[in-house]
């Protein structure tokens, strides 16, 4: 089957990395894993930070001009039609004009991973965006919801019938090959950052960007201050314009935090693995690709207790969540989990096993298998 991909917000060979471009290109690696042959239908962005009503109009042409082009080229035969339209991550700020239209124009099944609606941007400065965005998530087939939060709100604007609940997920074996060998990575890493071996490893990893991102870190360095007399180091993984100001955050707490700058994968994993403890505040946050790494890897998560965070982490089994963000909230869980190696221990199996079992690349496909049925597809 050929699939034509399509990530309205970032394309995923965009060169800028992000959450949004990783799970893009997990998606695409899961259906060509399945056999099928995927490309990128266009690399046309729609994003509108701003609500910008002229950028809103210039998208909506050159989605029509190009959207044209690619069903004469099917029309004529000039490349191989398409079986299926498939769109990721649609919503306000990044609406969906290439799907609509093709498939009203080729008569096309049409699937949309990760749509949302945010009825507060029916009217503003995103409401040209928001009307486009809602239309297309009408006219999906199928809409693949990340959430129970996403789930519920999709089946309320275009009725439960079309939405089916598809959790986040990844591929598993890097990190639980760096599992295998935690002690081995534990040691290169506390030689390579002057960490202590025998104290636990708090761990965090995000981009250093403003707005929610920040807002995280700011809020770790608070808890890490109220934590303060606990045996405890705190690494941080990231980099980006707001360094600085992490860095700001953190500096009371002198030589007990690393910033460490971004990581590549493999060290990235053993860096999990090593670790104790993964923490962090996700203020906003959707659900975070980091939250399953960090389990995939055996390490306990310690977040919050919103949005789509209770999604990817079973509080009390693969780790803990608190019930607010607050600073005081997150210290006093973790005086409740720093000193309980063994509930770590236990939490850091029951981790493994989860994401094995239901976040994992093979649990996305058979997903999508389901879903390709159900249109009356080749799985």
């Amino acid at each position: 089957m050929r699939i034509g991909f399509y990530a309205p917000l970032k394309p995923p060979d965009h060169p800028a990395p992000s959450g949004d471009r990783r799970i893009a290109r997990l998606l695409m690696q899961a259906m060509t894993g399945m056999g099928h042959e995927v490309f990128i239908l266009s690399t046309l962005r729609s994003y509108n930070r701003d609500g910008d009503a002229a950028l809103e109009r210039q998208t909506a042409a050159a989605a029509a001009a190009e959207a044209g082009q690619i069903a004469a080229a099917w029309e004529t035969g000039a490349v191989p039609k398409a079986d299926l339209l498939f769109t990721y991550h649609v919503y306000h700020k990044a609406a969906d004009y290439l799907g609509p239209a093709l498939k009203q124009r080729c008569h096309l099944p049409y699937v949309i991973a990760e749509p949302s609606v945010a009825p507060k941007r029916e009217h503003g400065p995103w409401a040209a965006g928001y009307a486009q965005a809602g239309m297309a998530i009408r006219r999906a087939d199928v809409l693949l919801a990340v959430t129970a939060l996403d789930h519920a709100c999709l089946a309320s604007f275009a009725g439960p019938a079309r939405v089916t609940l598809f959790p986040p997920f990844l591929d598993p074996a890097p990190f639980a090959a760096a599992a295998a060998r935690r002690d081995i990575w534990r040691a290169t890493l506390a030689a390579q950052y002057g960490l202590a071996a025998d104290q636990p490893w708090l761990l965090a990893v995000g981009m250093m960007r403003s707005g929610d991102k920040l807002a995280s870190f700011r809020r770790l360095a608070e808890a890490a201050e109220l934590a303060r007399d606990l045996p405890w180091q705190l690494i941080l993984v990231g980099d980006g314009p707001e360094r600085p100001a992490v860095e700001s955050a953190f500096a009371s707490l002198g030589d007990r935090v690393r910033l460490v700058g971004q990581m590549d994968a493999e060290p990235l994993a053993g860096l999990y693995a090593a670790s104790d403890l993964y923490v962090w505040p996700a203020v906003n946050e959707a659900y975070g690709m980091a939250l399953l790494e960090a389990q995939a890897a055996g390490l306990p998560v310690l977040s919050v207790n919103t949005r789509g965070v209770p999604d990817v982490v079973r509080h009390g089994e693969t780790g803990w969540l608190a019930a607010d963000d607050s600073a005081a909230t997150l210290a006093q869980a973790l005086r409740q989990l720093l000193p309980d190696a063994a509930r770590r221990s236990g939490m850091a199996l029951a981790a493994r096993r989860h994401v094995a079992r239901d976040l994992s690349m093979t649990a996305a496909q058979e997903r999508l298998a389901a879903t390709f049925i159900r249109l009356g597809l080749r799985p």
